[in-house]
């Protein structure tokens, strides 16, 4: 008799048993080669204890790179300490570095503009990513074309965006004020983005906007097709409305994944350096000096070491302590 057909889709039992005798083998193998003595060792050892074999050099690295410099960092603060003069004499200042810091009018101007980029930029890119992810939600024809042709200036290089935008900003070749005065009438070259006081700080916002709201809308976006399909169905059978359905369901399920958004957002925001150091370096004067330039201009141009560690951990204490209150908020509306 003709020996039936197996079925294309079907997986082969003998590779299952074939791949099973393979891997009997090899654990044999390794048994014999254990030492009698290591092999009575591990024998002994609790489920417990081979975890912690296991995580004990991850946790031993994240010590090294994370808590260590933390802790040395704070021991700085506490001195007078200059990386420039490695051989001068370290005295102990206490609490001194903090008090001046606290008590300096230009370190309050650049918290108070960096709260200003934080706020505009996580208002903005909040508003325009769920726009974007409620558009593309709809699964229009090609959505999956524009949602790649969105996502491409969050794959760049801040090095990369930065130097492209400073291009674009230029008043005689740059392309952005052509665009300018194609819609408003002014001369291309009557104004500068990067140059003047009233415009650095949009310049720099435009640019970030630009770069990750796609990262706001992918957050934005998967809380939106979290929402159960059935919920809409029982909605439409109520008789709600489009604009009842979106107040109702839509934004308080998908609020969760914004607020995660805005954190993360405003997490990267606070510590923004790269970009504004590409643009403007702070300029012009210090109008978009945010908190890391400063700290970059007293640890290596000034040199004052301990004091920009000081500067450094008020900067670490703020975005913990901010962070840790809005987790509790983020918590809470989750728990609805």
């Amino acid at each position: 008799m003709a020996r039936p057909p197996r079925d294309a889709h079907a997986f082969p039992i003998e590779s299952i048993v074939t791949d099973n005798s393979i891997l009997q083998k090899g654990a044999d193998a390794v048994a014999r080669a254990t030492p009698d003595g290591v092999a009575r060792r591990v024998r002994g050892l609790s489920d417990r204890a081979v975890a912690w074999i296991f995580i004990a050099p991850t946790i031993i690295l994240l010590l090294a790179i994370n808590i260590f410099p933390l802790i040395w960092t704070i021991q700085l603060s506490l001195t007078n300490y200059r990386a420039n003069r490695p051989n001068a004499e370290v005295r102990d200042v206490g609490f001194r570095n903090y008090e001046r810091i606290l008590g300096n009018e230009d370190i309050w101007f650049s918290m108070q503009t960096t709260a200003s980029f934080v706020v505009l930029t996580i208002a903005i890119q909040t508003i325009l990513g769920f726009t974007l992810a409620y558009l593309i939600d709809r699964k229009f024809r090609g959505h999956a074309f524009w949602t790649t042709i969105i996502l491409i200036p969050m794959m760049l290089s801040p090095a990369v965006v930065g130097n492209f935008w400073r291009f674009l900003y230029q008043p005689q070749i740059g392309l952005f004020n052509y665009v300018v005065s194609f819609f408003t009438g002014a001369e291309p070259s009557s104004f500068t983005m990067l140059g003047d006081v009233d415009l650095a700080m949009w310049a720099i916002v435009i640019v970030d906007t630009w770069m990750w709201t796609p990262y706001t809308m992918l957050i934005c976006l998967a809380g939106l097709r979290s929402i159960p399909d059935y919920i809409y169905e029982a909605a439409e059978v109520d008789r709600a409305s489009a604009w009842r359905r979106f107040w109702s369901i839509t934004l308080p399920m998908a609020l969760p994944f914004v607020m995660l958004a805005v954190l993360f957002r405003g997490i990267e925001n606070f510590k923004m350096f790269d970009m504004v150091n590409l643009l403007t370096g702070g300029g012009p004067g210090s109008i978009t000096e945010v908190a890391s330039i400063t700290l970059k201009r007293q640890a290596f141009e000034a040199w004052r070491t301990g004091y920009s560690s000081a500067f450094a951990i008020i900067l670490f204490v703020t975005v913990f302590g901010l962070g840790s209150i809005y987790v509790k908020a983020l918590n809470r509306v989750k728990q609805r």
